[in-house]
């Protein structure tokens, strides 16, 4: 999904509206995908080639399935039994190999993807991702500790909402859920830029109340959007 100018003007201008009401600080960070999960697919991949073939030995596995591993004229038996098992053991890597291959290459598919990553490990890198966020943009040396990151993950249909340790410490986590749904609902249907209005509006209203303008009070990060 591309951003356009007006989108992000539209988000600045929610955040300043925000703002206004309260001396703490909203960042938004949309991230279009966090990991590639590649050691997902690759974890699925490696037990589908050790537990699939075993399905072919009450089928009576044979290495004639596959060219040029069929029988041929022997010398002796003690011969036929090494070449026999080397055939069988050359045509059951051929086997583990194809089914890796092809159970990577499906997983790797976006929708199977996610159809196949726990949620628990989809929501451990969705939040790791967006403490790195918070951090990288400063939102933890505030003057009083009150930074809020709104993070949004399109790929995983994610959002998670990181509040400073001066926010944490007064506003039950709870109080949050509106904005996390808000945001949630409008990426479902397709215009994540709306959410993010309302879910900073939803925040901008649990600041206002706990944390009103103060009279020296400054913007100290910048009222934007950033996409990664």
């Amino acid at each position: 999904m591309q951003f356009t100018d007006d989108d992000h003007e539209r988000v600045a201008r929610a955040i300043a509206a925000a703002e206004a009401r309260t001396s703490g600080e909203i960042f938004c960070v949309v991230a279009r995908q966090v990991s590639s999960y590649r050691d997902v697919s690759l974890g699925w991949a490696a037990a589908a080639a050790l537990l699939l073939p075993l399905a072919l030995i009450p089928l009576k596995f044979d290495p004639s399935w596959f060219p040029g591993l069929g029988d041929a004229w022997e010398t002796s038996h003690l011969a036929a039994l090494d070449i026999a098992i080397g055939r069988a053991l050359s045509a059951y890597a051929v086997v583990q190999a194809a089914v890796f291959v092809t159970v990577f290459l499906i997983t790797c598919i976006p929708l199977v993807r996610r159809w196949v990553t726990p949620r628990s490990v989809r929501r451990a890198r969705v939040r790791r991702v967006a403490v790195q966020q918070f951090l990288a943009h400063g939102l933890h040396t505030t003057d009083a500790r009150t930074g809020v990151l709104i993070f949004a993950a399109l790929s995983d249909h994610q959002v998670e909402l990181v509040a400073d340790e001066g926010i944490h410490s007064r506003v039950d986590p709870e109080l949050w859920g509106d904005a996390v749904a808000a945001l949630s609902a409008s990426m479902r249907a397709g215009d994540p830029v709306e959410g993010l209005e309302r879910a900073i509006a939803l925040c901008g209203d649990v600041l206002a109340e706990q944390f009103p303008p103060r009279s020296a009070d400054i913007n100290e990060v910048p009222d934007r959007l950033v996409v990664i």
